[in-house]
């Protein structure tokens, strides 16, 4: 992205030429990888040629201008179809811009696409889409991960320069990893929920996926920052993110002294330089059972490069996270109950036809428009929310949430970060985990970081024998994304794994 933003500056690619060609290739490869829920093509080359126009007339407005940006099909964009890939909401377009999307247009970017994912964000292999099952394009037999999978596979796959995704308990993680991208959930607060349709209101959050831990940085610098039309959005000062990766300014959590070169001189400074004298805590919990052997090894080798580059490396231990997954499945199906209450087939989404009264309508209504993981999910909700169960199982996974974030402060009492798999295995096939409960299992290392509200980024550290991408996982400090950015981008700068593409 950001040397596309180059080469549009001095003038030797065009807007619309850029956009024409995210647009061919989409072309040829959607049909096999089916990342897209729709697209509007006449309508992307018009912002492209409105980014152009601004270009000629020296009113750019700035690095994303006329980059082409998908986005997941939960985030409203006016005019344009918001499906959340269910049939609750198939004919619904969105009268408003959620602040994302308002911001990346007052950025310049080419908004392009409504991209697939598990219905209502629910699920973790885009195999529970109304719409269509999407395909990882490193090997079409396999899933991309979820609930984002479209938009990861779509950048992965060169049909999205960029895209924004959700992140409930990995959404964003988890298929970046799988498709061999970089995925980054930002700090809780950070970034504007206003326009995302809920899932779980106090885990979600919106964030990128991009080609390299830079892009990403740049596409978070245009969404983040307060926004009072959402009330869990946090005031706090928002960096230059871009020039932190090469040790420009202070930045929070930071060890060692910063470097004098700045972004300019950044090529003169080895990567290692930008991290060295940090101290990376590897969770002994992350590394038990089950985590398969390639994985493993790949994530083990990232964590000798650290320490080569002069990383301290610390062992740590979150003795709750044997705890995260059940708490996080009791109060994100709570939350997701709530919230998908309004869909009722009255004041909008699907209405069935032919029903005997009220009550028959709002059955039939809800029974038609869900499909069965979203059912599941709104009746294990409801369920804990009962007044029965209601302190036998929601506030008592409320207290143990407080524990999981109490081990993570604990921990950075001794380091600056952490340093994990982010999925456990690499990606599997399609309709190879029909079991719910073996597809929740792909979420146990990324659940505890949106438990705790925490930054966390998912890069490429290696592909398995077989050619799958395999994901490393650094967990940050709670608004820390330019020292969590940065020492991600240590590593990227030292290997070529974020420069393979798939052979589409």
């Amino acid at each position: 992205m950001g040397e596309l933003g180059a080469r549009l500056a001095c003038g030797e690619l065009s807007a619309v030429e850029l956009t024409r060609a995210v647009i061919e290739r989409t072309r040829a490869v959607e049909p096999q990888v089916r990342a897209f829920n729709s697209r509007d093509e006449e309508d992307a080359l018009a912002q492209a040629a409105r980014s152009d126009a601004r270009r000629a007339a020296g009113q750019v407005l700035g690095p994303l201008d006329g980059i082409p940006i998908g986005l997941k099909d939960v985030i409203a964009v006016r005019d344009q179809p918001l499906t959340a890939s269910s049939r609750m909401l198939a004919n619904f377009v969105s009268p408003y811009d959620a602040t994302v999307a308002e911001r990346l247009k007052n950025a310049g970017a080419v908004l392009w696409g409504r991209l697939n994912l598990d219905e209502f964000a629910m699920g973790s292999s885009t195999e529970n889409s109304a719409t269509q099952t999407t395909h990882n394009p490193w090997d079409l037999t396999r899933v991309p991960g979820g609930s984002s999978g479209g938009s990861a596979a779509a950048v992965a796959a060169g049909e999205a320069i960029a895209a924004l995704g959700s992140d409930t308990g990995g959404s964003i993680r988890q298929p970046a990893a799988l498709c061999g991208v970089v995925g980054l959930k930002p700090s809780y607060g950070l970034v504007s929920r206003y326009g995302l349709i809920a899932f779980a209101s106090s885990l979600d959050q919106i964030g990128p996926f991009t080609r390299s831990v830079e892009d990403a940085a740049l596409l978070l610098q245009a969404i983040a920052g307060h926004d009072e039309r959402d009330s869990t959005s946090f005031k706090t000062a928002i960096p230059d993110y871009r020039a932190a990766l090469f040790g420009a300014g202070e930045t929070l959590g930071q060890r060692s002294p910063a470097s004098s070169g700045g972004a300019a001189n950044a090529a003169l400074a080895p990567a290692g330089a930008l991290c060295a004298g940090r101290r990376l805590g590897v969770p002994k919990e992350y590394f038990g059972e089950g985590i398969d052997p390639e994985v493993a090894a790949a994530v083990e080798a990232a964590i000798a490069f650290y320490r080569e580059q002069g990383c301290e490396i610390v062992e740590v231990s979150l003795p709750h996270t044997r705890y995260c997954l059940d708490v996080y499945y009791v109060l994100a199906t709570a939350e997701a109950s709530s919230n998908l209450a309004r869909y009722d087939g009255i004041r909008y989404g699907h209405r069935a036809q032919g029903a005997r009264d009220i009550i028959d309508l709002y059955f039939k209504s809800r029974a038609e428009g869900f499909g069965e993981e979203v059912k599941r999910r709104i009746i294990l909700g409801t369920y804990v929310l009962s007044s029965g169960y209601y302190d036998a199982y929601y506030l008592r996974a409320q207290k143990v949430r407080r524990l999981v974030t109490q081990d993570f402060l604990k921990a950075y009492e001794q380091v600056d970060a952490l340093i994990t798999p982010t999925v456990p295995a690499p990606a599997f096939e399609i309709g190879a985990k029909a079991d719910p409960l073996a597809l929740y299992l792909c979420d146990i290392y990324t659940i505890g970081a949106n438990l705790a509200g925490l930054p966390a980024i998912s890069l490429p550290c290696g592909f398995t024998s077989s050619g799958l991408p395999i994901g490393l996982q650094l967990i940050g400090q709670a608004f820390a994304e330019a020292d969590l950015l940065k020492i991600a981008h240590a590593y990227e700068s030292a290997h070529d794994w974020c420069r393979r593409r798939p052979a589409l």
